[in-house]
């Protein structure tokens, strides 16, 4: 009986110290050790606008490549999906979203038709403004309430997974428990679901490590995509880029 009641005292008193233990990670304290591992909060709570030129492959015929301007005081995105020598321009500024459609041959001074975005569109742009970086860029000023959920294996590295969710997103955020780097991000909003595994951690000049590959599947297409970035930070923007 004495056994029994040591076997079953050592149980709870595991099962409590283990509990404790997970409670003691704090979701502040993973999105931190990214950021130091990522270049340091101070350069973080520096940046102001960023700029990026990516290629998304999939050997396909969607494959594209873009030109990224963020102005973030501004709320402010322009992105330029360079398909056929050709610019199709997606924007949000403040409360207004549009898109530019190029009209003529691409050998023509480009003249353009221009339309509203849809307001999901609009949603979608100003959550990929934060996106391209980390989504979790000032979310509590953002609606967004983070949660730790615990620790488990992603192929084979132990990652701490946060769930970040607002109105009209969700995130799970995978970091890997020893570097502290962001691996995986699944982005669920109405109608989509993205998952974005991350590789490749490169710095930039101003000083901030980044994720230079990703690989890319949605729900909508269910296709692979491998997306390649350079990234620039607080360089000056052309403002023309956030007009309509």
């Amino acid at each position: 009986m004495k056994n029994l009641l040591g076997i079953v005292t050592a149980f709870v008193l595991a099962t409590t110290l283990s509990f404790g233990q997970a409670t003691k990670v704090s979701v502040d304290s993973v999105f931190n050790k990214y950021y130091e591992a990522t270049g340091g909060e101070d350069l973080w709570e520096g940046l102001k606008s960023y700029s990026m030129k990516r290629s998304y492959r999939s050997n396909s015929s969607a494959d594209y490549d873009a030109e990224v301007y963020v102005s973030l005081p501004d709320k402010a995105m322009h992105k330029a999906k360079i398909i056929l020598k050709r610019n199709f321009v997606y924007a949000v500024k403040g409360n207004e979203g549009w898109l530019k459609i190029p009209l003529g041959s691409y050998d023509k001074v480009a003249n353009y038709q221009v339309k509203d975005l849809s307001q999901g569109e609009q949603s979608t742009m100003r959550l990929e403004m934060y996106d391209l970086l980390v989504p979790f860029i000032e979310y509590k000023n953002r609606g967004f309430v983070a949660n730790y959920v615990g620790q488990e294996t992603l192929n084979g590295k132990q990652v701490n997974q946060v769930e970040l969710q607002s109105k009209g997103a969700r995130y799970n955020l995978y970091f890997d428990d020893a570097t502290g780097l962001l691996v995986r991000q699944k982005r669920i909003i109405p109608g989509e679901e993205v998952v974005i595994d991350y590789s490749n951690y490169q710095k930039s000049d101003y000083g901030i490590v980044y994720p230079a590959t990703a690989i890319e599947t949605n729900t909508k297409d269910k296709r692979a995509v491998t997306v390649t970035t350079s990234l620039n930070v607080n360089k000056p923007i052309d403002q023309e880029y956030f007009k309509r």
